[in-house]
């Protein structure tokens, strides 16, 4: 892969908490490594010394201890720290290396002014909120919903609700009513926190409509507290009576949160009790409840946030996510490593895509996290986020969602800062982390996200199932990582959550991705396997394709489906481009996007058809659609194909049902 763009500093381990890591290995365990590498082998080889390690190293607090550390090694159904009790919330509320008055929840928006609590502030808010969801009657197992964004107090009723044993699940508040509440039916929550509204940009976005049909959908809620978040402007432009905010019979959020004299108390539960419930995108069919628990959530992000991140106290984390993506979870982690979160809610690109990298110079951030998508959206642009921002505190920019290209690397690399550490990583929602991604101690390849991670032993595995490096394969891990569920709500037998990560090898977990290892140890993610392009029996990954045609400056999205052919032929390839304003397609462009794909990739990627389209389908969490888009291409009706309400963009679905219904009129559809 790419050229070498940034290398670790020679004295990267007397810097890094890696390196601090691996000194105390050495004094405590007399474990000495050479290098990343053999310290990755042995931390995938013996995992009870690795994660007992972990364990020790950040002292967790445990209100007993274990007995074990891995008492069943066997996929699925490992059983992590069997005796132990302690607290998620607790562990964050230590904050290490943070004085009562160091700013530690910093946050931006667009509905509303600048707001920062100090760690005093955030226990003191915890405190309050714990007792109020205390008289509201919730306790340990009771299910705590927030329809709220990116907020202090989103952040708050979590830690408030995993302090008394509670079950906390978000949506962010674009989700639509139907994708709501085909997640929380499934759990039946007994507490929904929401807001009135926000606003995106300059834009104001009313939702108590929404707020009500969810109350109205959700039989098992005996309480509502509401956040009067949004002023909603009148006819002229004046604000609207901040009473009506709260539905009626809700409480009001200062209600919730009242000054009370109960102590900040936290239940201590077993290390696989439920923290929260997140949800997979649910695009076909209803959304996978996905349980987490105290113990793995703490101790997987603990490695990563201060092993792979190298957050500590003298950092500012920020990830642009909403509270719907596992972004989320991951970021408001940060405090547990004694790190301040950077928390922005709103429109990115408003009023322009310089605004996120303003605030990170006015918020001091040191670590800023995006999308691919994001930064790549800054390059087409011709953003020069150093000129137009002081970025010197920044030493690591964190990217994920999507495979991001080499051309985006050089781009960072170039306009963001030469001497940051760029961070590619790949996970997910079902482990609330990344299997794959950065740290100090490993120079950034152009193109390549640059190991594995600690604990986490992935491998790419060919179609006969065997272990292959330098070659594509499906993304599997072959030994359990406690961030593994704990189970899917409502699963009693296990029986989906079996077919989810191990129908296809069993005792093996398989992500869906397709990945190439190569020998030191890179990784190159590229696509869903299940929205893989096999032309001839090769099969190619869609990411490299989409960097070459939204590389044009024609072309500002575009999506690909491969559609087999029963037969045994080669079947066929179809492009669809969302081009740049005021162009049409016509068969220069066409030709033109052809010769690129040839000359970049291959024969075989250059599509059968190429059309436009006005948009491409995308989840709320801006992933796209492609195996929808394929079904629905194939004869299958829209509302099978995907559940609306989980895509930012339904209304795009309607062209490619439009399409499908004309190529099944027409017996000679037109070739590209």
């Amino acid at each position: 892969m790419g050229d070498v763009l940034w290398t670790p500093p020679a004295d990267v381990r007397e810097r890094s908490r890696i390196g601090d890591y691996l000194r105390w290995l050495r004094e405590h365990r007399g474990l000495d490594f050479a290098d990343y590498d053999a310290l990755w082998r042995w931390s995938v080889t013996d995992l009870d010394a690795f994660w007992r390690s972990i364990w020790d190293y950040f002292e967790v607090v445990a209100h007993t201890p274990p007995t074990a550390t891995l008492a069943d090694r066997g996929m699925p159904g490992a059983r992590w720290f069997p005796g132990a009790t302690l607290n998620y919330a607790e562990n964050v509320l230590r904050m290490p290396g943070r004085a009562d008055d160091d700013p530690v929840v910093i946050a931006r928006g667009q509905t509303r002014p600048p707001a920062t609590l100090t760690a005093r502030e955030l226990r003191e808010q915890v405190r309050r909120v714990a007792a109020g969801l205390r008289r509201l009657g919730v306790g340990p197992g009771d299910r705590v919903a927030a329809y709220t964004p990116n907020i202090p107090e989103t952040y708050v009723l979590l830690l408030a609700t995993a302090s008394l044993g509670a079950i906390f699940s978000s949506c962010a508040p674009e989700f639509g009513t139907r994708s709501v509440t085909d997640r929380w039916q499934q759990i039946e929550p007994s507490v929904l926190v929401a807001v009135d509204g926000y606003r995106y940009g300059d834009k104001a976005v009313d939702r108590r409509a929404e707020v009500a049909a969810i109350r109205a959908a959700l039989p098992s809620l005996r309480h509502t507290v509401g956040i009067a978040y949004l002023d909603v402007a009148d006819a002229d432009g004046g604000a609207a009576d901040r009473t009506q905010a709260a539905p009626d019979g809700a409480i009001p959020w200062a209600e919730l949160a009242a000054p009370t004299d109960e102590p900040l108390t936290f239940t201590p539960v077993a290390f696989d009790h439920p923290l929260y419930v997140l949800y997979s995108s649910g695009t076909t069919g209803l959304p996978k409840p996905i349980v987490h628990g105290h113990g793995g959530i703490l101790l997987e992000h603990l490695k990563m946030l201060a092993l792979h991140h190298d957050l500590g106290p003298a950092d500012r984390f920020f990830w642009f996510t909403t509270t719907g993506w596992m972004m989320w979870n991951f970021l408001v982690s940060g405090p547990a490593v004694g790190a301040a979160i950077v928390l922005f809610d709103g429109n990115p690109g408003h009023p322009d895509l310089g605004a996120l990298w303003r605030m990170a110079e006015e918020t001091g951030t040191t670590y800023f996290g995006t999308s691919a998508p994001f930064l790549l959206a800054c390059r087409k642009a011709g953003l020069v986020p150093r000129e137009i921002a002081d970025l010197s505190a920044l030493r690591g920019l964190g990217s994920t969602g999507a495979p991001l290209p080499a051309e985006g690397f050089t781009w960072v690399y170039e306009n963001v800062g030469d001497r940051l550490q760029l961070q590619s990583l790949s996970g997910g929602t079902d482990v609330c982390t990344g299997f794959v991604g950065g740290v100090p101690l490993v120079p950034v390849h152009a193109g390549e996200i640059a190991c594995r991670a600690l604990g986490a032993k992935v491998e790419a595995r060919s179609s006969d199932g065997s272990p292959v490096l330098d070659q594509l394969g499906e993304l599997v891990i072959t030994e359990p990582m406690p961030s593994m569920p704990v189970g899917f709500w409502n699963d009693p037998d296990g029986s989906r959550y079996r077919e989810a990560y191990f129908d296809v090898y069993p005792g093996v977990w398989r992500h869906g991705d397709w990945i190439t290892i190569n020998a030191r140890g890179g990784c190159v993610i590229t696509g869903r396997s299940d929205a893989t392009l096999n032309r001839g029996g090769v099969r190619l990954g869609t990411a490299e394709f989409y960097s070459v045609v939204e590389g044009l400056d024609e072309v500002v999205d575009s999506v690909v489906v491969h559609l087999e052919d029963d037969e045994g032929g080669a079947g066929e390839l179809l492009l669809f481009v969302v081009l740049a304003e005021g162009l049409e397609l016509d068969d220069e462009l066409r030709r033109k996007i052809c010769r690129e794909l040839r000359t970049a990739l291959s024969p075989r990627h250059v599509p059968d058809e190429i059309h436009q389209v006005r948009a491409v389908p995308r989840t709320l969490s801006a992933k796209k659609l492609e195996v929808p888009v394929k079904k629905i291409l194939t004869g299958t009706p829209v509302d099978r194909a995907a559940a609306k309400g989980a895509l930012a963009n339904p209304e795009s679905l309607s062209a490619f049902a439009a399409f499908a219904q004309r190529r099944a009129t027409e017996d000679h559809p037109a070739r590209a």
